[in-house]
């Protein structure tokens, strides 16, 4: 090998050297950057604080879960579907002034309340309904009422 050469891979390598000098200095400015204020305790602390906080909202979430599991419990039993039929029950006199009115919920649970209306006095009938059937006779218009609810039910 000759000198010039042995220059030249000297010169070579000290470049090399030099630019990873300047890496490992840019790299450095970076993680003092990246620390800045910090030591590695706080730094630690920061870390704890962070998985804490993810913990209690994990917790939360399970919570808030739990309780939307009972809200669409108790909305299953609530009261979904209504609806009225008026009617003259009394042809050539009077007006539709009766009615029957049917309240469901979405299991098909509920209850038919119908109205007879006369000149003379008001009749009110009240007739439980279990899985959209009643085990009470039901008349025409309370038939309708209980079907209009249950039409209701499935487009809500």
């Amino acid at each position: 090998m000759t000198e010039a050469t042995t220059l030249i891979i000297m010169y070579i390598l000290m470049g090399f050297i030099i630019a990873l000098a300047l890496w490992i200095m840019w790299l450095q400015r970076r993680l003092n950057r990246f620390l800045y204020g910090k030591d590695a305790k706080s730094l630690e602390d920061t870390i704890v604080h962070v998985k804490e906080g993810i913990e209690r909202v994990d917790a939360s979430q399970k919570n808030v879960s739990e309780y939307l599991k009972t809200i669409n419990q108790k909305l299953k039993k609530s009261i979904r579907g209504i609806e009225t039929v008026r009617f003259n029950p009394f042809k050539n006199s009077g007006s539709n002034q009766s009615f029957a009115t049917a309240f469901l919920n979405e299991e098909g649970d509920g209850v038919v309340i119908s109205s007879l209306y006369s000149r003379e006095h008001v009749s009110i009938y009240a007739k439980p309904i279990k899985s959209l059937a009643s085990s009470y006779e039901l008349s025409g218009e309370e038939r309708s009422a209980l079907q209009n609810a249950k039409d209701s039910l499935n487009t809500n």
